[in-house]
């Protein structure tokens, strides 16, 4: 398995890539715009993106999963839970695959399972990786902006943003459940977030 760490300053935001060796698959979790960072590398380990994987809607950047899909073909993967398709609007002519809680996408032998954390958005994913080559058990988790080092996600964004009546409350109630869920996890999981900075960690 192989496991790549982005990072842009100037948006405080994270993201990754994993990709299976042996079969040369690769994903991006939560792309940025800037893509070319993405394709440099895949071509230089000779990886094909066939995935481009997003935890939730970003109201913080503009999201790289559609440009990643019709440069490379990747099949784009989002949350269905929640209201509306989760609130994703796409474009026909791109390849889309809809995940529910405990669905699987398949790098080769990586696997990532979706897990539905809603809270800080309704339909927020977080995503499981198993390196199924050595191990059946997850090694660590995609949190997308649901944890962060210390803090969570805001659940008050769609109320406060876009004026969705008592969508804070909700939100905060959905998120309490999401971390008691969260919990169950063992000491040994690693945890890779979708933002490092202290502007997201209101």
């Amino acid at each position: 398995m192989y496991l790549k760490y982005f990072y842009d300053s100037s948006l405080a935001q994270a993201s990754y890539m994993v990709a299976c060796q042996s079969t040369g698959e690769a994903a991006i979790i939560d792309p940025a715009r800037n893509i070319d960072a993405y394709i440099h590398l895949a071509n230089e380990q000779g990886f094909h993106i066939s995935a481009a994987v997003e935890t939730h809607i970003h109201a913080d950047f503009v999201s790289g999963v559609t440009e990643l899909s019709r440069r490379t073909g990747a099949t784009i993967f989002y949350s269905t839970e929640g209201p509306n398709n989760g609130g994703y609007d796409w474009d026909d002519c791109l390849t889309v695959q809809g995940l529910r809680d405990q669905d699987i996408i398949t790098i080769g032998n990586v696997q990532l399972k979706a897990i539905h954390t809603p809270g800080h958005t309704p339909e927020h994913m977080a995503y499981e990786l198993t390196d199924k080559a050595t191990a059946n058990l997850p090694m660590g988790i995609f949190t997308g902006d649901f944890v962060f080092v210390g803090n969570v996600g805001r659940p008050d964004l769609l109320e406060k943003a876009l004026g969705v009546k008592d969508s804070a409350d909700k939100g905060a109630r959905q998120l309490f459940k999401s971390l008691q869920r969260f919990k169950q996890y063992a000491d040994y999981i690693q945890i890779w977030l979708r933002s490092w900075s202290w502007k997201c960690m209101w």
